[in-house]
């Protein structure tokens, strides 16, 4: 398991998109919380500023389990958009939470609703708006 947390960049439309869901979210819910404080630790950045390989909200990603080495391409997107079984991953599911301001090579562990922790690691950023310019994503 990691001791420090990895340095993180958040761009500032997605920090402010996201802070207005939270805002409307109960403060019991755990993976809100645990978003916050991704939130409140994260680098502040512009979207024209943020590198091409982070992961910001709309980014594809391909993750891995450590343990397994199973991977998972995913996109990490808003709650309305999310379908799981399209690849889709709400950021306020435990594991898009966890990949918010990540790049390729860092890992996180993060506690997942039945208790255990789970490391993820990104292997790449596939694709990311910001990247390609589209900033209204």
């Amino acid at each position: 398991m990691n001791e420090t947390l990895p340095e993180i960049l958040v761009t500032e439309s997605d920090y402010e998109r996201l802070d207005a869901i939270l805002r409307h979210l109960p403060t019991q819910n755990a993976v809100a919380s645990l978003l916050r404080r991704e939130l409140d630790r994260a680098e502040i950045v512009e979207s024209t500023e943020v590198p091409g390989d982070v992961v910001t909200m709309n980014s594809r990603v391909v993750l891995e389990d450590p343990e397994t080495g199973e991977r998972h391409h995913i996109t990490l997107v808003y709650p309305s958009a999310a379908d799981f079984d399209g690849g889709r991953l709400s950021i306020l599911a435990p594991v898009g939470a966890a990949l918010l301001g990540l790049r390729p090579g860092q890992t996180i562990d993060w506690p997942m609703p039945d208790g255990r922790v789970r490391t993820i690691r990104v292997v790449s950023v596939e694709w990311q708006p910001e990247a390609a310019g589209e900033l209204d994503l």
